[in-house]
């Protein structure tokens, strides 16, 4: 095989890898598009299934019980599964960027068809397709995030109902366990996703 055949042959695999990397990123997007979707309809369902069990005014304290734990497990795995995939992503783009590089650099007029080499070493566009920005705060931006935070929430409720049901505790103590209880899980959240 000549050197001619060879670059035609790298081109090719080049081309290949780009079309595989973009459908990869496809499959991850639609898997945590469904994730997301799942938990957040489990989510709306329960709280449905609550409001009916208090208009009937059977022991929703029981169904609480069994199905809040329930969701937060749901949540968990839900973000665990949705910043890996995250990562996965920006792997994904980072590989198809320096291809992308690579194509850059077959042809003179290459240039005004492909972004400028610059945009190579600037990571803000693949972040913002993932729901992060460049900062300390980006973290508060991804999808991940969002389903830390509901479930901190409905953790902090849970441990908040639960506190609410040992004698002597009641009221505005009730509401601080609640509410120290969901900020400690975000942070935790935050400190794992960092």
């Amino acid at each position: 095989m000549d050197q001619a055949e060879r670059d035609i042959a790298f081109v090719n695999a080049l081309t290949t890898e780009h079309f595989v990397l973009q459908s990869a990123r496809g499959a991850l997007i639609g898997e945590m598009v469904g994730r997301g979707n799942v938990y957040l309809s489990a989510v709306s369902s329960s709280l449905i299934a609550f409001g009916f069990s208090a208009q009937v005014g059977s022991r929703i304290d029981l169904f609480v019980a069994a199905v809040l734990p329930a969701l937060f497990i749901l949540g968990e795995l839900t973000f665990v599964a949705l910043l890996r995939n995250s990562l996965k992503n920006l792997e994904y783009m980072r590989r198809m960027r320096r291809i992308r590089g690579y194509y850059r650099t077959l042809h003179p007029d290459a240039e005004q068809f492909f972004d400028s080499s610059e945009a190579d070493t600037e990571e803000s566009a693949d972040l913002a397709t993932v729901g992060m920005r460049s900062g300390l705060g980006s973290m508060l931006f991804t999808g991940a995030t969002s389903i830390a935070a509901l479930n901190s929430m409905l953790a902090a409720v849970g441990l908040a109902l639960l506190a609410g049901r040992v004698d002597g505790i009641q009221g505005g103590v009730v509401v601080a366990v609640g509410i120290l209880a969901g900020l400690v899980l975000f942070v935790l959240h935050l400190a794992y996703q960092g």
